[in-house]
Parts: structure tokens; C-alpha cells; sequence
């Protein structure tokens, strides 16, 4: 569905950029006509079908970013320019472009075209294709879930052996806590439950400690993997594999282990306001004169070797810097035993699938702090009070504990990321030979759109031509409510065209 237009068009009476113009739907004080009118106003115009397409590469999106200035073409081998456009010649004198957030709560066009990327990022890992090579699917790989440790019970859902719900928190006795909370809870919590992913007790919740954790993830991530290769190098060792002469990039030689460690992980906010991890981890051999070819591994080393540096990665802890609050550091590490790590091999005919993976991970990319009910912009100190409050639910207890812990210099990351709950990492990264990068994708599409459109300056072959935009931020939104609901209108017909041409061409096939 498209967003909601009237809340993604700019406040008009406070220009959003330099060489911003009025436009004709608004009124002498710069507030906008009604949706209805400025929607009619724009559709009677003699360009309005140029307005769209003009449009159409951001109509869906909910916050596109306007640009202003020339685009121009250049012979790559001689410098001479070929074409050149300015935008003032073009629809509204602007160019519209996708805002690009992967957020689905911000921009759901925006997010579903990161999602398609993340998608084939992963899969072509596990399965090949956009340049990796087909025999990757035959490499050992795991699909992994490393979750942090408890920082208090909180209200969840719970399954037994048959898959059928049971109560939460279930205790024959009261069972109160030192604020004289009684921690029982006997419901069946449904996935719409306000009161799931909340402590059961908020005062008892150790909020310093998951803010922390929050912002230390990273780093744990990074020695995890750095504890996988050491033991998969080990268990190589202990095989008898002869190491490999590598010819380095400048001409070197050096010796190294015969095998590497590829992954790719995406990171998801739990509802109780913690991070946790889903990654595939493959297995690579080493090509002793190409560094950046991704080659089988050495037929001795297989899943179960990848699952037991895993399994024993898990337990990798360290102690952060010290915090007036706690001397002695804080304890970061993976959840209990059995706990904090789920760890299964991916194969084509069982139950985890490189598709199935992909599209797990894929889905989680698009998600952030919204599923424990908080969707903000980075605070400072003007509006920390607006989101922050020691005394109040939680997601302001854990905002709160970040703004107030970050108060110390050497913890100041802690307030640039409260808006976040600390959490300052990427959502989605990935070892530099596991795949593709997003921008190899998106560069293919935007070479797809110049050479399918027929814009001006997509006239020359693209092998031959640069194209170098000489463009100035303008402005960020929809410049009219009208605007937007038209433009998310015919972003939402045709996305329903493209589907339907799909399911037809599935139901051919």
C-alpha cells in the first residue's frame, strides 16, 4: 500500500533547501490548499503525464530527496561532453530522487527495494550468481542465531515440544520480586500483546547492563568471527592440511591457512529491546594466486567442523571499559548455554534452505527498534526529554539509561546511539568475499533505468559514456499533499500490475 501522504509532504512555510521556489499550490503565507485541490490542480495540468514519469523512480517513496542543477554526459575516452540537461528544463525544475531508507516503518517503498537487494545479496552467497560463482552452493554453510544474555524476565511467548502455546511465566507459588512485584504470568500472549518483549518487573530490569550490551554487540560480533577462523584454521591444522603460497596483490608471497571463513549476518531488535544476531557462515578454500576468488574448500573440512567452531565461538566473552556506575566494566557475552546460540547446517533439500535463509534475513534487514514501540531521529539534548524517562516504560527506561550513561567521556557513543538503545552497528554486513555489495546492485539497476528509459543522456552506450551530475540539494519531500497522494498512487497501481504480470508468468511457467 502507499504511505500515508499527508504526513511526507515538507513544511512549505520554512523552505527545506537552498533555491527553494514557491510553488503555485500554496498560498500567500506558504501553507498548502487542501490534498484535494493541490491533487486536482497538479492532475489538470498539460505536463501531467510528463509529472509522472519525471517522478516515477521515486513516487512510491515517502520522503524523496528533490535535487536541482545539471546532469551531464561525457565521452569517458576524450572528456568531450556529449549532452548535457539542466533541471530547471525538467518537471517542478527538480529532480526527484528515492530517499533510500531501509527502515519499513519510514519509507515502505524505500525498505522494499532494500529488501529485494538484501535478498539476492544473501542467496547469491549460498547459491551463486551475480558474480559469484555457481559451486558456492556446494560449500559448508550454517545458519546461526546468537542472542544476548537475560537482563530481567519479561512477558514472552512460550511453545512445548508440540508447537501448542503455554502461559508465560507460569509459578505454582507467588513468586515476588524485591519491589514486592509478584513475577508470575499465566497468559498465552498473542504476537499483537502490548505487554510482550516488558519486564515483568520494570524496576528490577538491569537497563544499564542491556544498553550496554547494545552498544558492545559489535564488538562481540567481531571476536565471535575472529574465534570461528581460529578454530576452523585449527581444525585444519590438526587434519594435516598443507598451508597455501599466496601471491599477494603486490607481488608477495606468503603462507596461509588453506581454508577462510565467509559470512553474512543481519542484526534484529528483539521486543524486549536487545539485538540479536542471524548469520549464514560458510566455508571458502584459497586460490594460491587469486585472493579474491571464492573456491571450495578442502574436501577434509566439512559442516560439522563449521558447526563446532561455531558452537565453540559462542562462548567468547570480554570486559568493557570501566563506568563510574560499574568500576570493574560489564561482562558482554552471548546468551546462557543452549540459550544464545542456534546453530543449523543450510542444504538445498532440508528444512533450512538458501531461499528460506535469504528471505529470513531479508525481512529482519528492513526492521529496527519499532517492535518495541519507539521510532525516533537521533536525540540531543532538545529532545532527549521527549523520549527519555527513568521512571517510565520501557523503551524510555532503556533510552534514558543510554542518555545518562552516556553522560561520562569515554561512554559519549552511548547518547549519539540512545535513539537506537545504543545499538550503533549496521543492520546488515557481510565478510568481503560472501557476496555481492549493495552497491554493485544498485548500480546495475540504475544502468537498467538509464538504457530502458530513454533519458537524453542515456543516449550513448553506457560502456562509453560517464554521467556526472552537477546537482545541489533542493528540498526533501513532496512539495503538495496532492503531489504525494498522486505520485504513491501511481507507484501503487504499478506495483499491482507488476505483481499480477508475475503470478500470470508463474502460473505459465
Amino acid at each position: 500500500m502507499a504511505a500515508d501522504p499527508t504526513a511526507v509532504v515538507p513544511d512549505q512555510a520554512h523552505p527545506s533547501g537552498p533555491g527553494h521556489r514557491p510553488h503555485p499550490a500554496t498560498g500567500s503565507s506558504g501553507s498548502f490548499v487542501g490534498r484535494d485541490e493541490s491533487a486536482f490542480q497538479r492532475a489538470t495540468t498539460p505536463d501531467y503525464f510528463g509529472w509522472l514519469e519525471h517522478v516515477r523512480s521515486a513516487a512510491g517513496c515517502s520522503h524523496p530527496i528533490r535535487l536541482s542543477g545539471e546532469v551531464a554526459t561525457v565521452d569517458r575516452a576524450t572528456g568531450q561532453l556529449l549532452a548535457s540537461v539542466s533541471t530547471a528544463d525538467l518537471p517542478d525544475g527538480e529532480i526527484y530522487k528515492p530517499c533510500g531508507n531501509r527502515r519499513h516503518a519510514v519509507c515502505p517503498s524505500c525498505a522494499r527495494t532494500y529488501q529485494r537487494d538484501a535478498y539476492q545479496l544473501v542467496k547469491a552467497g549460498l547459491a551463486g550468481g551475480k558474480g559469484i560463482p555457481a559451486t558456492v552452493a556446494q560449500h559448508p554453510a550454517v545458519f546461526g542465531t546468537f542472542t544476548a544474555s537475560s537482563f530481567g524476565p519479561v512477558h514472552t511467548q512460550r511453545s512445548d515440544r508440540a508447537g501448542r502455546p503455554i502461559p508465560c511465566r507460569p509459578r505454582r507459588h507467588a513468586d515476588l520480586c524485591p519491589h514486592g512485584v509478584d513475577l508470575r504470568c499465566h497468559q498465552r500472549h498473542t504476537d499483537d500483546d502490548p505487554t510482550l518483549g516488558t519486564p515483568l518487573c520494570l524496576d528490577c530490569y538491569d537497563y544499564d547492563g542491556q544498553a550496554v550490551w547494545n552498544h558492545s554487540a559489535p564488538e562481540l560480533w567481531r571476536r565471535t568471527t575472529i574465534a570461528i577462523t581460529r578454530h576452523v584454521h585449527a581444525r585444519a591444522r590438526a587434519l594435516g592440511l598443507p598451508w597455501v603460497q599466496q601471491v599477494t596483490d603486490s607481488g608477495r608471497v606468503r603462507l596461509v591457512p588453506p581454508v577462510k571463513v565467509s559470512f553474512g549476518k543481519v542484526a534484529e531488535m528483539q521486543r524486549r529491546g536487545v539485538v540479536h544476531y542471524h548469520a549464514v557462515i560458510r566455508l571458502d578454500g584459497v586460490d594460491p594466486h587469486d585472493p579474491n576468488a571464492v573456491i571450495p574448500p578442502p574436501a577434509a573440512l566439512g559442516v560439522d567442523d563449521l558447526v563446532a567452531a561455531v558452537q565453540h565461538a559462542a562462548v567468547v566473552a570480554f570486559t568493557t571499559r570501566p563506568h563510574p556506575v560499574q568500576p570493574a566494566g560489564w561482562h558482554i557475552t552471548w546468551g546462557d548455554p543452549g540459550k544464545g546460540l542456534d546453530v543449523q547446517p543450510v542444504n538445498a533439500d532440508g528444512d533450512i534452505t538458501d531461499g528460506k535463509v535469504a528471505g529470513y534475513l531479508a525481512k529482519y534487514a528492513t526492521k529496527s527498534t519499532e517492535t518495541t514501540g519507539h521510532v525516533s531521529r537521533r536525540l540531543d539534548s532538545d529532545t532527549i526529554d521527549l523520549y527519555a524517562n527513568h521512571q517510565g516504560t520501557h523503551p524510555e527506561r532503556l533510552i534514558d539509561a543510554c542518555w545518562t550513561l552516556g553522560g561520562h567521556r569515554d561512554w559519549q557513543q552511548l547518547r549519539r546511539w540512545a535513539h537506537m538503545l545504543g545499538f550503533g552497528g549496521h543492520f546488515l554486513t557481510k565478510s568481503r568475499r560472501y557476496s555481492v555489495t549493495f552497491r554493485i546492485l544498485r548500480d546495475a539497476r540504475v544502468i537498467w533505468r538509464r538504457t530502458e528509459t530513454g533519458h537524453e543522456w542515456a543516449e550513448q552506450p553506457v560502456e562509453t559514456t560517464l554521467i556526472v551530475g552537477l546537482l545541489s540539494y533542493a528540498g526533501s519531500g513532496w512539495r503538495t499533499t496532492g503531489d504525494a497522494l498522486l505520485a504513491n498512487t501511481a507507484a501503487a497501481m504499478a506495483r499491482e500490475r507488476h505483481e499480477a504480470a508475475r503470478e500470470e508468468m508463474t502460473a505459465a511457467a
